[in-house]
Formats: structure tokens, C-alpha cells, sequence
């Protein structure tokens, strides 16, 4: 099966690329740096041609309002279009848990724009709600540090481990599509500050991490459960304390 990837040499999407291949598939990597590009509509007739599948784990260079919305808008927009006059069966869209709950954050509400570019598309689709990365933690850190302190919500996540994201995409895509969204997360949820602790101790970082529930999530104040899966979603095995020891 041909199955291209969209952000296919990026962090998720070239762990994709190569669990499919380990599983005999064709798996095309297109990017804007492999003659690609969604924005422009650049080599995409061209990398579609005999494509059953595209994955799309792109993303945007810009989180400024306008930037990330226009991105997501374009780039979807063109790349449905090209799917559907190269006859693609089934399109398969990375995105976050959470989104449709925090619509204040530019950013997932750019998702969602993308999310419902896809729904009324007419081409089968599936859409993988996936949480936080593990290795998010020092960049949410970055974003939320006033000084030597970093302040996160008084809210839970459950992170996951990059390569059971990319793994849960290689099901979904070459399985049957759904026609709505699959969730995965990861096995344990924390308390919000002790994820971000543990990740910075890890680096031997010394800022001081605080749970405040006025701190903002990239500009949304968090509910305890806004970005917790659902009970149907799937779980992945990476217990985070085992991906750190093994990245140490």
C-alpha cells in the first residue's frame, strides 16, 4: 500500500515512515524539503499519483493567530483537493486531545478549523486525537518560566511517548477509516507541575516548577480534566519514568 506522509521527515512524521516500511508498505515522505509543499500546492499531483493513503502530521512554522490559521486552512484545503483528483481513499489527521474544549488557544482552534476541513472533505477519513509528547516537557516549560520559575495549570495530563503517537497513526492508516476520531494517550495521567518537574530534573534543570490555576496553557486557563482523553482512547505502554531512564 502507498501511503504518503505529509510532515513526513519531521518528529512523528519519520518514525511513521519507517513503521510502515518495517511493515512493508510504501511510505513517502513529502515535505517541503522532498519537493513538497502544501502551502503552494508544489509537487503534491505528483507525490499523490497511486496513493491509497495520506497521513498529515504537518505543522505550522508560526503559532501567531493569523499564521497558524492561515497554515491549516491552506495547507488542508489544497491538500484534500489533490487527494481528491488523485481518487486517495482514506486521509488520516494527527491532532490534539482537547481541542474542541480550549477554544480560546489559537492554536487548537486552527486545528479545528482543519478538523472540520476534513470532516465535510467527502474523502474517508480518520482523525488521531493523540496528548502531550514527553518530549514537550522542556518547550511547555520554556513557554510558562517567569524568571526561575515556571508556572503550569493546577490541572492533569497524561503524556505519551512520541513513537506510540506514530505507531497509533501506522493502525490507523492502514486499517479502515472511521469517519471521526480515534484518541490515544499515554498509560499514566499526572498532575500537570509534576510532569513538567520530573522532565526538568531529568536535565538537571533547576528552575522551580508551580502549579497555579491562573497559569495559562499557551493562553487557555485549564479545567483539571481539559486535557485528559476519554474512556474510550487508547492507551499506550511507554511509561514515561521507563522513556526517561532509557533516554539517560
Amino acid at each position: 500500500m502507498k501511503v504518503v506522509v505529509i510532515g513526513g521527515t519531521g518528529l512523528i512524521g519519520s518514525k511513521l515512515v519507517g513503521k510502515l516500511k518495517e511493515h512493508g508498505h510504501e511510505a513517502v515522505p513529502a515535505a517541503p524539503n522532498t519537493g513538497v509543499n502544501t502551502l503552494t500546492g508544489e509537487g503534491l499531483a505528483e507525490v499523490l499519483q497511486g496513493a491509497a493513503v495520506v497521513v498529515d502530521v504537518s505543522n505550522s512554522p508560526s503559532f501567531e493567530e493569523k499564521a497558524v490559521m492561515d497554515f491549516f486552512r491552506t495547507s488542508t484545503t489544497n491538500l484534500l483537493k489533490a487527494e481528491a483528483d488523485a481518487g486517495v481513499a482514506h486521509h488520516v489527521a494527527l491532532s490534539i486531545v482537547g481541542t474542541e474544549r480550549l477554544e480560546e488557544n489559537a492554536y487548537f482552534r486552527a486545528k479545528l478549523a482543519q478538523e472540520e476541513l476534513i470532516k465535510t472533505s467527502g474523502i474517508p477519513y480518520s482523525i488521531v486525537h493523540a496528548t502531550q509528547f514527553f518530549e514537550f516537557a522542556k518547550g511547555i516549560a520554556d513557554a510558562s518560566t517567569e524568571g526561575d520559575v515556571v508556572r503550569v495549570p493546577d490541572a492533569k495530563i497524561q503524556p505519551m511517548y512520541s513513537d506510540d503517537v506514530a505507531a497509533q497513526l501506522g493502525r490507523t492508516a492502514v486499517g479502515t477509516p472511521v469517519n471521526g476520531v480515534v484518541e490515544v494517550c499515554g498509560p499514566e495521567a499526572f498532575p500537570f507541575d509534576e510532569f513538567i518537574r520530573r522532565g526538568l530534573a531529568a536535565d538537571d534543570d533547576p528552575r522551580t516548577v508551580v502549579a497555579d490555576p491562573h497559569a495559562r496553557y499557551f493562553g487557555s486557563e485549564l479545567e483539571e480534566s481539559s486535557l485528559l482523553p476519554g474512556p474510550d482512547a487508547n492507551v499506550a505502554e511507554t511509561r514515561f519514568a521507563d522513556w526517561l531512564a532509557r533516554r539517560q
